[in-house]
């Protein structure tokens, strides 16, 4: 059974590695519901990395048992194998620990590293901000229309003077509400795992593609969550002015590893905010959720079910 389950997992990963992700990176729906795309960027990426190291770790404890669980308790037991054990069983396993290991330490290290910067660049902005007019929101005296936010423990929203300067109070109120976004639904979480996935696989086209995409797709749902706190007879047209006004100072002054207004595709975030897309269909959204547990179900199950 092992010897098939690791076929089949391969073929996943597989999948999962190159053509997956490109067909959702180039798929215009997406756009029409930022939320559902990203729950299935992340079962993507998980699904990819249970393959991969499912598909190794099946073939290599193949002498063993005939399910993953079984071989994996027999190994951990000290039993001898049932099979003659190869150089190519010892190979998938090294292959599987390494490629394990540097996924999850990738991660690991993303994660400190980022927070490390982040909190540098945090103790670093409170010696030069100010209290802005706007609550909870520091004032930075920087020429250039600026505004981002440091996520963490202790949530850091900068309005540069320049941005205050050039916007209107209706704009200000727009960017203010997208940064506020981020920092309420934790979107700096969804980009992590992929920013791992980029470092531990530089090699994989796939991984800076995903990239990109979750970056783009965090943006545009912070814009949906901002759009719908706004008042104002057009909403939409007073954010997209206020992103076209930042995207001007070229992202000047924002810190690595934080979350900015002009973050991800700016084109194609204001063409989407000036020209709405129609909302996704209740049964596309349910089909689409569907699918991204079923990505997370399959793997689980080619390594679990033998055993039952």
């Amino acid at each position: 059974m092992l010897p098939a389950t690791a076929v089949a997992l391969a073929v996943l990963a597989a999948l999962l590695a190159w053509p997956v992700p490109a067909l959702l990176a180039r798929a215009g729906w997406p756009g029409r519901d930022p939320l559902v795309a990203l729950v299935c960027w992340q079962a993507i990426g998980l699904a990819g990395g249970l393959s991969i190291i499912g598909a190794l770790l099946s073939h290599g404890l193949a002498p063993w048992a005939h399910s993953l669980p079984e071989a994996a308790g027999a190994v951990l037991a000290g039993a001898p194998a049932d099979d003659p054990v190869r150089g190519d069983h010892w190979i998938t396993l090294t292959l599987a620990a390494v490629l394990a290991s540097e996924l999850v330490g990738v991660l690991l290290l993303s994660w400190v590293r980022t927070a490390r910067t982040r909190r540098r660049h945090r103790e670093l902005l409170e010696l030069v901000v100010q209290p802005a007019q706007v609550p909870d929101a520091r004032l930075l005296d920087h020429p250039a229309p600026v505004a981002f936010c440091i996520p963490g423990a202790r949530p850091l929203l900068v309005l540069s003077s320049g941005m205050v300067a050039e916007l209107d109070d209706a704009q200000l109120a727009a960017v203010v509400a997208h940064e506020r976004a981020h920092l309420r639904e934790h979107h700096h979480l969804y980009l992590l795992p992929f920013v791992a996935w980029a470092a531990a696989l530089p090699v994989l086209p796939a991984a800076a593609r995903a990239h990109a995409a979750v970056r783009t797709l965090v943006e545009m749902r912070a814009d949906d969550v901002a759009l719908r706190t706004l008042d104002g007879p057009t909403p939409r047209r007073t954010l997209a002015q206020a992103i076209v006004v930042a995207a001007g100072g070229a992202g000047g002054g924002v810190p690595s590893g934080a979350l900015s207004v002009t973050g991800g595709a700016v084109g194609a975030r204001v063409r989407r905010l000036l020209d709405p897309p129609s909302p996704l269909p209740a049964w596309a959204r349910t089909v689409a959720l569907a699918s991204a547990g079923l990505l997370l179900l399959v793997p689980t199950a080619l390594l679990l079910l033998p055993a039952l």
